[in-house]
């Protein structure tokens, strides 16, 4: 018992290490302000209401209760210092570790081996992804309950009650509530009652017995594919042959990319076809690996286990259904890879059985090997240190990569380089003209280059691929008030305001209506604004000057001095227009 917890300290050490540097990280500009920066329930923290919008909640495509709730503590704890968000990622990252070391470690008895896979889970620079990216929070807290259920699943295999059960059922809840990418655990039980539980019940039986983990996976996956269709950019309906190529060649680099992982990016687009000597290639590596796994049900059951686990577990993501415009996900393999890492390590140590190697050499190599993955992960955090360092990077090492050229270009406009942004979503376009979020900043881009009309243009381009896209609408809206053009000007926030009823939509649409001479329907606005964000000086600086406007002096003065509290700049300024 001593040498477990040792042991159990020693791999959060070697996790900490190679993470260390995650903490110096920022946040991303991808998916990072859906999640957090720019959602302005998370940012309340945890209220009463908060938790009544994660429960119903299908924001940026997905049903993920708990996730949400994760986000809004830490926003409560650190605020928008983005250490803490990435220490939160990290320590759970460290649990799932000793939760992988303990749940095979009770399993199949095998003390060295389940440290083993437990090391190559914590340092794979695969797994990078899921804990550096602030977004991807719900693979970690996700893995965190669904390895405390397959532990819990284990004492429930050694003795069935119905407490022990509950105990299985409540946090498996939780994972779903996560990542719905966990439906298929019941199935992985299935596959551990082979393996090493080895238990004696018939398969219909043990079927029957998760019946209830089973339902519970068939309702969330519902909820997920439903939340799914809200995503707001494909490219476009892939005929079902192209989605099984994809999900074949996926796989396979998948495999390819465990044995060697090089060339790691934060989005692989999805190619118009892909190569032949590549689904050549990953048919014979999918094709090789199941045959074998067949082969050796009987004398090598840890080969079709770690196999189908590993399949199995991607299966929701494999890209069958469409769900995204992407071509596979490094996060995507967080919690499949374990099978792979069972697959490699026992069989390494069968071979390592029948060979007479000195148990120093073994440490050794093993420990080289250790080393050369918590360097190459170490390397692979400080590629997540910025966004203009993570979409550099995706460029260098993948080919037209139109999502990279679009978020490098929105990092650099926040830098205020603008002629070198808008050459990146000018390539963005090129390489997908339907591209609306590339149209929008590139608008941004020459908007404030002074470029009124040609930015008009892109945000009406992008409007024309989504009418839904609010923050086109509510710039093209400001554009056209600069021009003159107030009544249209109007209308397009409006609908913003409809698509996204936040402070700032309702503040920019005071300030058209102000313009017009709708000065109450102006205030009206205002005071939506400072309540939605009371530390909201442009939106008290405005709501004061529209009630002296209308001989209010007192009120007005009270946010006049608000404003000037919040921004004391402006004790003889006037505020403008927020983009």
């Amino acid at each position: 018992m001593a040498r477990t917890r040792y042991l159990c300290l020693l791999l959060v050490f070697g996790t900490v290490v190679a993470y260390s540097s995650v903490l110096k990280c920022d946040f991303v500009n991808l998916d990072d302000p859906d999640y957090v920066l720019g959602n302005s329930v998370v940012l309340r923290g945890p209220t009463l209401a908060g938790v009544g919008w994660a429960l119903a909640s299908t924001d940026v495509g997905m049903w993920h209760p708990v996730t949400w709730l994760s986000h809004m503590l830490d926003v409560r704890l650190y605020g928008l210092n983005p250490a803490g968000h990435h220490m939160t990622s990290l320590v759970f990252h460290a649990a799932n570790v000793v939760l992988l070391f303990l749940v095979l470690r009770s399993m199949t008895g095998a003390l060295w081996r389940s440290l083993a896979v437990a090391a190559l889970f914590a340092l794979h620079p695969l797994h990078v992804e899921s804990v550096a990216w602030v977004a991807e929070r719900r693979d970690v807290l996700g893995a965190f309950f669904g390895l405390l259920a397959l532990w819990a699943y284990g004492g429930y295999a050694r003795q069935p009650t119905g407490w022990r059960f509950g105990l299985v059922a409540a946090p498996f809840a939780l994972a779903l509530m996560s990542k719905a990418m966990l439906v298929t655990l019941p199935f992985v039980m299935l596959l551990l009652d082979h393996w090493p539980l080895r238990r004696p019940e018939t398969p219909w039986r043990l079927v029957m017995e998760k019946l209830p983990l089973l339902l519970m996976s068939g309702a969330v996956a519902i909820l997920a594919f439903l939340a799914a269709q809200r995503t707001v950019f494909e490219v476009g309906d892939l005929p079902l042959a192209t989605r099984l190529t994809n999900a074949l060649v996926a796989c396979g680099w998948y495999v390819a990319k465990t044995m060697w992982p090089a060339r790691l990016s934060v989005f692989y687009p999805l190619p118009a076809a892909w190569p032949a000597w590549e689904i050549a290639m990953a048919a014979t590596v999918v094709g090789a690996m199941s045959a074998l796994a067949v082969a050796a049900r009987r004398s090598h059951p840890y080969i079709a286990v770690g196999w189908l686990w590993f399949v199995g577990m991607l299966l929701p993501v494999s890209g069958l259904v469409q769900l995204g415009s992407r071509a596979m996900a490094d996060h995507f393999a967080y919690l499949p890879l374990i099978g792979l890492f069972v697959i490699v390590t026992w069989g390494v140590g069968e071979l390592l059985s029948r060979w007479p190697i000195r148990p120093s050499v073994m440490a050794a190599c093993a420990a080289m090997l250790v080393v050369a993955l918590g360097l190459r992960t170490s390397a692979q955090v400080g590629y997540w240190q910025s966004s203009t360092r993570l979409f550099s990077h995706a460029l260098a090492v993948t080919t037209d990569n139109w999502l990279a050229h679009n978020n490098l270009g929105d990092a650099l406009v926040r830098q205020g380089r603008l002629d070198e942004a808008v050459v990146e979503f000018s390539e963005a376009l090129r390489l997908l003209p339907s591209y609306p979020d590339a149209h929008y900043n590139l608008g941004v881009a020459l908007m404030r280059r002074g470029q009124t009309d040609q930015a008009v243009e892109q945000y009406a381009a992008a409007l024309r691929v989504n009418p839904s896209h609010a923050s086109a609408h509510t710039n093209l809206g400001i554009a056209l008030v600069d021009q003159g053009r107030t009544e249209e000007a109007i209308g397009h926030l409006t609908e913003a305001l409809r698509l996204r009823p936040d402070a700032v939509t309702h503040f920019n649409l005071g300030l058209a209506l102000a313009k017009q001479g709708s000065n109450g329907k102006a205030i009206v606005l205002y005071r939506d604004a400072v309540r939605l964000a009371p530390t909201f000086a442009e939106a008290h600086y405005q709501l004061a000057q529209a009630l002296a406007a209308r001989g209010r002096r007192t009120e007005a003065d009270e946010h006049y001095a608000t404003a000037i509290r919040l921004r004391p700049e402006w004790a003889h300024t006037s505020s403008g227009t927020t983009r």
